[in-house]
């Protein structure tokens, strides 16, 4: 299921300060394999982390998804499926949504097994929804269709599963055609004041989050296989 850990968030960063850094890369499209883009965190994993190790973890998925906000050149999502909780905030850290039609779901549904969210989640998620939809949207923990995702903003555009890696290829080459110096300039300005906001009160969110991941309730729904 792509699911995200540690070594995942590392790797990823490495390879993003890579592309911020590389004049050869002029665009980038995150994709995942098989019916998943991710369905978020590897639970399983994390169930065996401390507070100190897990809190360290978050910051580097916080620090991860805000560094993608930022990233200087195209970033488009294409979504081959599932786009669930974390994977759900590494795609609204992009410039583009593409998602495949059919049965593939997105939300952020951390609320259903009892978790919070960041402090950037939530501002992405304003970012992109405005304040209303967004408060609703994840208050509901709702499993979004590609279609209804169009509606609320959480996704651009939907194509059918052949179609998505040729799609993603055009709109990257679309977004890429633009001077680079522009784009840099223009997307910063759109986001550096949400940014600001995030890092601002991502420390305490992160906080907040791991108290009530091991609080009892949340602890023991999380320890149960059905929500894997």
């Amino acid at each position: 299921m792509n699911a995200i850990n540690e070594a995942v968030v590392e790797e990823m960063m490495g390879h993003f300060q890579e592309f911020s850094a590389d004049p050869a890369v002029k665009a980038v499209i995150l994709t995942g394999q098989g019916k998943f883009f991710t369905f978020g965190f590897d639970i399983p994993e994390f169930l065996g982390y401390g507070r100190e190790d897990f809190i360290r973890y978050l910051t580097k998925f916080t620090d991860l998804y805000t560094f993608l906000f930022l990233f200087p050149k195209p970033l488009v999502a294409a979504l081959n499926g599932h786009t669930i909780a974390g994977g759900c905030m590494i795609s609204l850290s992009c410039d583009w949504r593409i998602m495949v039609s059919g049965k593939s779901r997105i939300s952020l549904n951390e609320i259903n097994f009892g978790a919070s969210l960041f402090a950037g989640s939530v501002e992405m998620m304003r970012f992109h929804l405005g304040s209303r939809n967004g408060e609703k949207t994840i208050l509901s923990g709702r499993m979004y269709s590609p279609e209804e995702a169009v509606g609320l903003g959480l996704v651009d555009q939907v194509v059918s599963e052949a179609d998505l890696e040729e799609s993603g290829k055009i709109k990257a080459l679309e977004m890429a055609s633009k001077d680079p110096a522009a784009f840099r300039s223009i997307k910063l300005l759109s986001r550096k004041d949400v940014a600001e906001t995030m890092k601002r009160k991502e420390k305490a969110s992160i906080l907040e989050f791991v108290d009530i991941w091991y609080s009892e309730r949340t602890w023991n729904q999380l320890q149960d296989k059905k929500i894997f």
